[in-house]
């Protein structure tokens, strides 16, 4: 019945915008360029894009045609397409992790913002990295600043999500992607200008197949499956038209975030080789490298306010698109408006965030379940464990039970469809159990 006056996005370019803004995050600003760099440079990207064709491309399609094939929320769709059975249980993993992330991923998103007036403000201008250090950790030990940014972040996305698909999400994002191309290509092309450039380019671009072991390989398979925000593409595709060729609109997607992660490298690398500083991965490299780099460079506080504001337009798109998943459920199966499932699902996360805010301070960082913290303990159970054991079952749902004309169908026929089918009936499900028992520990 949902289905009947589901909203939907009105355009193509919406459709790229916000599965795009869903796949864009901040690990496309810090994690995937330093990974590059770190492992190998063009060898390590040639093993990630074939990983990306065998297991990132084929279960976002999968992903996508299952969402446009059920046209309901994430639970809903398993069971319209396979009533009676407990494949549902795909889509309450998917909201789950999406929860999960959003407990930390607000978090760090309410950091980005937090340093767009550090930047703005001169505050972090420094090329000292015990400034850059202290001006971190001020931040992360001051609960109630850190629980006030986080919040922000959740008022502002939860305040597009609740204006619907087209006009919240479609719309959003129709003006954040092109935005943060352009910041990107902007700072690209500052960075680029500066002495000693070519050192970043190579550290990014130059093969070294040498260090391309076992251990990169599933490094870069892992990378290509969560690049993709794999599991919530189908919440996204419930809103599609049934015009919009679905493996197409994959691949450009796969594209265009590539695309965003190696202008994110040409920005960052060539200006932290020019002014002498090391490469790092993580928050170091995104809040203490970046600052102490741009402090180092003419109208530095211009180019760092920006580079923020582009950090925070990527984990913007990413948020609206995990929101999306727990309130269309919300909303269709308690048939509430979204003025009423937003907000509770926004009271749901403050509770559900407050102690992973506070354990990356005094407050709670030595409470630890497991041996985690609690920032860590969101980060694993949904990253490492759920994440991956739903891209294995989705997979072999869509390679196995899905009836073989429906799925061909949803996809539109032809080769492509039946390629999609094949892999998931054999490599994709096979590889995503290999970067599972990695990231468990056991390979």
């Amino acid at each position: 019945m949902a289905s009947a006056t589901r909203d939907h996005f009105s355009s193509r370019l919406g459709v790229l915008a916000a599965t795009l803004g869903s796949a864009v995050g901040l690990g496309n600003i810090w994690k995937f360029p330093s990974l590059v760099g770190q492992n190998g440079g063009a060898s390590f990207l040639v093993v990630y894009l074939l990983a990306s064709l065998c297991i990132g491309l084929p279960l976002m399609i999968s992903d996508l045609s299952l969402g446009r094939a059920g046209r309901s929320n994430v639970i809903s769709i398993f069971q319209k397409l396979a009533p009676r059975t407990g494949w549902w249980l795909i889509g309450l993993s998917a909201i789950i992790s999406c929860l999960l992330i959003l407990g930390f991923y607000s978090d760090v998103a309410g950091w980005v913002f937090a340093y767009i007036f550090k930047s703005a403000t001169g505050a972090v201008s420094s090329t000292d990295p015990a400034v850059a250090q202290a001006s971190f950790s001020s931040l992360l030990n001051d609960g109630p600043v850190s629980l006030f940014w986080q919040w922000l972040v959740l008022l502002l996305t939860g305040g597009i999500i609740m204006r619907g698909a087209s006009a919240g999400i479609e719309k959003v994002t129709r003006i954040l992607m092109p935005v943060l191309f352009l910041l990107l290509v902007g700072v690209c092309i500052r960075s680029l200008t500066l002495p000693g450039a070519s050192e970043g380019l190579r550290f990014l671009f130059m093969p070294q197949w040498e260090r391309v072991d076992a251990s990169v390989i599933m490094m870069a398979m892992g990378l290509a499956f969560f690049k993709m925000s794999l599991g919530m593409g189908c919440m996204l595709s419930s809103y599609f038209k049934e015009d919009v060729n679905i493996p197409l609109m994959a691949t450009r997607v796969m594209i265009c975030d590539l695309l965003v992660s190696l202008l994110a490298g040409i920005a960052i690398f060539p200006a932290v080789f020019s002014f002498g500083f090391q490469p790092a991965e993580g928050p170091a490299l995104l809040f203490l490298t970046i600052p102490a780099v741009f402090a180092s460079m003419p109208g530095g506080t211009f180019f760092a306010t920006l580079f923020f504001i582009l950090s925070a337009i990527a984990s913007t798109g990413a948020i609206l698109s995990l929101l999306e998943v727990p309130v269309a459920w919300l909303s269709e199966r308690f048939s509430l408006p979204r003025t009423k499932a937003v907000p509770i699902l926004l009271a749901g996360l403050v509770l559900l965030g407050l102690p992973a805010t506070l354990s990356t301070g005094p407050a709670l960082q030595d409470v630890k379940l497991f041996g985690l913290t609690f920032f860590d303990l969101y980060d694993a159970l949904s990253s490492t464990i759920l994440m991956p054991l739903s891209g294995i079952v989705t997979s072999l749902f869509v390679g196995y039970f899905w009836k073989k004309e429906h799925m061909l169908a949803a996809l539109g026929g032809g080769m492509p469809a039946r390629l999609v089918r094949t892999l998931c009936r054999t490599v994709t499900p096979v590889l995503i159990t290999l970067v599972l028992l990695h990231g468990l520990g056991i390979i």
